[in-house]
C-alpha cells in the first residue's frame, strides 16, 4: 500500500490524534508573534524552549531599498541555468541568508580541488565585482529553492537580466530586493554586447524611470509590475509590508485580548 492509504478507522484515529495534539497548547505561544522561528510550534509540542532567545541563528533584516543601480555587468551565455547551477544542493541545509556568496555557480567556479576555474566570468578580474547579470533564457528555472536569490544578492548582484525566468525564481527576487529584468531577445544581445566590454562599460538600471542606461548613452525600457516596484523602491518585503500595519494589528490584539480573555 502506498502513503496515504489505509483503513478509514485508521485515517479517523490519526484525524483525532492531530487534533488533540494541536489543542493542548502551551499558553506562552500566545504571546509569541509570526511563530517566529518555530517557537509557537515547539512550545505546543511541549519542546524546552525560551521564548526570548527564539531562533537564535535566524537572520531578521530589512530589505534594502532599490532605486538607482549603477554598475559592471557580467554576461553569462548559458540558456536554462536553473537553481542547482546557481546554489547546488550542499549549500541548502543553512536558513541564514548571509554566506552563501561563496557557493554561487561553486560547480563553474571551482575545480574539484577547490581551486578557482579561470574561465568562469565571475572569476574573471573584470566581473569579480559584478552587480548585474545578463543572463541567456529561461533563468532560475527548476526548484524553488529561494536560496538562489540568496547567493546572489550575497555575491552582491542586485539586478539579473534575461528573455525570461522561472516563475517561482521571479517572484523569489522581488521578495529578496533583487530586481529581475525581461528584455527582448535583441535587446539581450545589445546588453550582451555592453556587458563583454568588461570594467570599462557600466549599465545604469533606473527603477523609477523603467530603463537600462548603457555605456554609450543608449537605453532599453522595461516592464514591471507596479505593486512589485513600489515594494522594491521602498525596501519592502513580506515582512516590512506586514510591519507598515502594525499599529492597526496591535490595536486589534488589545481589543482581542480584552474581548476574549479566555483565549
Amino acid at each position: 500500500s502506498g502513503v496515504g492509504t489505509g483503513s478509514r478507522e485508521e485515517n479517523a484515529t490519526n484525524k483525532d490524534n492531530c487534533f488533540c495534539a494541536s489543542s493542548m497548547r502551551d499558553p506562552r505561544s500566545a504571546d509569541l508573534p509570526f511563530n517566529a522561528g518555530g517557537i509557537r510550534d515547539k512550545l505546543r509540542r511541549n519542546v524546552s524552549v525560551n521564548p526570548d532567545h527564539a531562533s537564535p541563528n535566524r537572520e531578521v533584516r530589512p530589505m534594502d531599498k532599490f532605486t538607482t543601480l549603477e554598475g559592471v555587468a557580467a554576461p553569462l551565455k548559458i540558456i536554462n541555468v536553473d537553481t542547482d547551477m546557481i546554489i547546488p544542493k550542499q549549500y541548502l541545509k543553512t536558513i541564514k541568508r548571509t554566506g552563501l556568496g561563496k557557493g554561487l555557480f561553486s560547480e563553474q567556479r571551482y575545480k574539484d580541488d577547490g581551486s578557482e576555474n579561470p574561465d568562469f566570468i565571475l572569476n574573471k578580474p573584470a566581473y569579480r565585482n559584478a552587480k548585474i547579470l545578463v543572463a541567456g533564457d529561461n533563468f532560475g528555472c527548476g526548484s524553488s529553492r529561494e536560496h538562489a536569490p540568496w547567493a546572489l544578492l550575497d555575491f552582491g548582484i542586485r539586478c539579473v537580466i534575461s528573455t525570461s525566468f522561472g516563475d517561482i525564481f521571479y517572484n523569489n527576487c522581488f521578495k529578496n530586493g533583487i530586481l529581475p529584468i525581461r528584455v527582448t531577445q535583441d535587446d539581450l544581445d545589445k546588453l550582451f554586447d555592453d556587458a563583454e566590454r568588461g570594467a570599462n562599460a557600466t549599465l545604469t538600471i533606473d527603477l523609477a524611470n523603467q530603463e537600462i542606461r548603457g555605456p554609450d548613452g543608449g537605453t532599453v525600457k522595461f516592464e514591471i509590475d507596479a505593486f512589485r516596484k513600489h515594494c522594491l523602491m521602498n525596501g519592502l518585503d513580506d515582512i516590512g509590508l506586514t510591519m507598515e500595519k502594525k499599529a492597526a494589528i496591535d490595536s486589534y490584539e488589545a481589543r482581542a485580548k480584552t474581548a476574549r480573555a479566555w483565549a
